[in-house]
């Protein structure tokens, strides 16, 4: 998953303490044993999760359709359990690391008697509308169910770094906190179950866009006989102080938006959407492909033509809100 070191103090992401029983078998902070977990996918995220819930002392079943990848952690204290079914059995807690949702079913759609009573936390990546559908089959075969993202590559689950959006019933995260936050720091977003899925399709929009524009200035600057060794350390520079920029711009981020303020006072639509023509004509002279700046292009042209050329550059979101 993708390194996404941003620090997010909202008072909505702190998750309540609330008087339930732990995972452990007592009341918040007393813990009389560990709980077992089941993990379901073992790729290189599923791998480093079923590692650090072990070091962790948990203890741990895994399945994957390839048998072989769990070959490493069974040398390493995990146990392999041969179906879905029982692997799910085996588990208090069950940890979905798969392709999407639909994988979900696939795997559990033979394990469905074996649900109820348990807790399924899906991290996997798909649509908020799918991980929706999801809670609410789980709930119908008596499952609880989180929806998580997790915002570290696999080398970095465990680590102080690591952090993870929640969404779902606050119960069910709270009664598993303590497990959970073996992986990395919980950020609890709300009780829709579609809410940490959006955040984590939002954080990725932001981080493959961001990969792109890094790969397309790469090759502009390759035009001019400059390696990527040479280049990429300037471009990232640029990308690194983005979010200071954004920052020292406005006390708040995003509150200008929120109260539909769109102040042209240091960079416009249309200072910007200028940058834009020029960043597309240099492309074309290259003679790189124009994907990636015409779709920037289109949002400064469309501001233009309604009207807000004078306004802040965050007025191209009018456009991309509409369907």
């Amino acid at each position: 998953m993708p390194l996404l070191k941003g620090k997010y103090r909202s008072k909505q992401w702190v998750l309540p303490r609330l008087t339930v029983p732990s995972e452990h078998g007592g009341m918040n902070g007393h813990h009389t044993r560990h709980t077992h977990v089941t993990v379901l996918g073992l790729g290189p995220m599923g791998r480093a999760m079923t590692r650090t819930l072990l070091s962790a002392g948990h203890p741990v079943t895994v399945w994957n359709r390839t048998p072989g990848r769990a070959d490493a952690l069974v040398t390493a204290g995990a146990t392999r359990a041969a179906t879905p079914g029982e692997a799910v059995e085996a588990g208090d807690l069950v940890i979905l690391s798969l392709t999407d949702y639909q994988a979900m079913y696939d795997i559990l759609g033979t394990a469905t008697a074996s649900l109820a009573g348990r807790t399924l936390v899906n991290l996997s990546s798909d649509t908020p509308d799918r991980t929706r559908a999801a809670a609410t089959w789980a709930a119908g075969h008596g499952a609880g169910f989180l929806t998580g993202g997790v915002m570290v590559p696999a080398p970095m689950v465990g680590t102080e770094a690591a952090h993870v959006y929640y969404s779902g019933p606050v119960t069910t995260l709270e009664t598993h906190r303590t497990t959970l936050a073996a992986l990395g720091t919980p950020k609890y977003l709300g009780e829709d179950p579609g809410l940490a899925q959006t955040m984590y399709q939002a954080q990725l929009t932001v981080f493959l866009s961001t990969l792109s524009a890094l790969m397309h200035a790469t090759a502009m600057l390759g035009t001019a006989g400059m390696k990527a060794r040479d280049a990429l350390p300037e471009l990232l520079t640029s990308a690194d102080a983005t979010g200071a920029i954004l920052r020292a711009g406005e006390e708040t981020p995003g509150a200008a938006l929120d109260a539909g303020a769109h102040p042209g006072d240091l960079s416009t639509v249309r200072m910007m959407g200028a940058t834009s023509d020029h960043i597309v004509d240099t492309s074309a002279s290259l003679g790189l492909d124009l994907a990636l700046p015409l779709a920037v292009q289109a949002h400064y042209r469309q501001a233009i033509e309604n009207g807000h050329g004078a306004d802040n550059w965050t007025r191209i979101i009018d456009s991309i809100r509409k369907r």
